[in-house]
């Protein structure tokens, strides 16, 4: 059993700790609420983005390709976007996007490559998956829409000169602050909607374009798959700072539980001391007695 002194250090140890992990909930919390506000806000708009984009993949399928990025082909060779964060002591949600990842790397028949948002998806393909064929990191807690066009550009570059034939992005959808889901989906080619699935109030068959379809496509496509990427790093950003906030209160939890134990059986080691000094004295006592008695 620890001796006292022991228990005193480990019970001080448990403490610090406990501070610490207070204030990163804390920070976590503030960062959690700003990245929140701002994923609610542009998400009716990636949503409306994409929604077009389909509109406008249904007239590709019917045999007709007003733009490249709608361009449905045989798929050779993929790549796949995975955003994951720079940092950990995020409870399970880096485990989760990155268990999805490679399950769907695993059934792909054709040969799948790695574009990495964030350090814990790099380390994690460099050293288990390879196929990286590029890398972003240090993004930021707040990173404007100018920190994904490099991104953006990549994929689309890719894809224009058929490097790619498919391109698929994986992030962590933000649902709650308590519930974070890992998502796996095709943003090029944009795939068709289905009319069913949306309704019919909702499905228009044509649009008019002004000035005209081939200019108005050059600028809006690129613009749309931009989006979509942006809208996935908002997402992962919101879910980091809440499963962190979420960790990082079990974590003061179970220090506040172990501080509990650790006292309790630091009253049970000193009450053991202090019943066995008080039994050596008694001893002592009758034996210093019959001593005198039988001398």
């Amino acid at each position: 059993m620890a001796t006292p002194r022991e228990l005193r250090r480990r019970i001080k140890s448990v403490k610090n700790i406990s501070q610490v992990t207070r204030a990163m909930e804390a920070v976590s919390a503030s960062k959690m609420r700003r990245a929140q506000a701002q994923v609610l806000a542009t998400r009716p708009f990636a949503q409306k983005a994409w929604e077009i984009a389909s509109f406008l993949a249904r007239q590709a399928r019917a045999g007709r390709a007003p733009h490249s990025l709608l361009e449905q082909r045989e798929v050779q060779r993929s790549a796949f976007v995975l955003i994951t964060p720079d940092k950990g002591l995020a409870g399970g949600m880096v485990a989760n996007v990155i268990r999805a990842a490679n399950h769907f790397r695993r059934q792909q028949a054709k040969p799948l490559n790695m574009i990495t948002v964030g350090r814990k998806g790099r380390d994690f393909f460099a050293r288990y998956g390879g196929g990286i064929v590029a890398e972003f990191t240090r993004l930021g807690d707040n990173p404007p829409l100018s920190k994904i066009t490099p991104i953006s550009r990549l994929v689309i570059d890719a894809f224009l000169k058929r490097e790619f034939d498919a391109i698929y992005l994986g992030y962590t959808d933000f649902i709650s602050p308590g519930q974070q889901r890992p998502v796996v989906r095709q943003i090029l080619p944009v795939q068709p909607v289905n009319p069913e699935e949306v309704g019919s109030a909702n499905f228009y068959p044509s649009y008019i374009y002004e000035p005209d379809e081939e200019t108005l496509l050059e600028e809006l496509m690129p613009r749309l798959v931009e989006v979509q990427i942006y809208q996935g790093l908002l997402e992962s950003l919101a879910s980091e700072h809440s499963a962190r906030m979420l960790a990082m209160r079990n974590a003061t939890n179970n220090a506040k539980e172990l501080v509990g134990n650790l006292t309790l059986t630091l009253n049970t080691v000193r009450q053991a001391t202090i019943t066995r000094e008080m039994l050596d004295i008694t001893g002592g006592v009758e034996a210093l007695r019959q001593s005198r008695n039988g001398g």
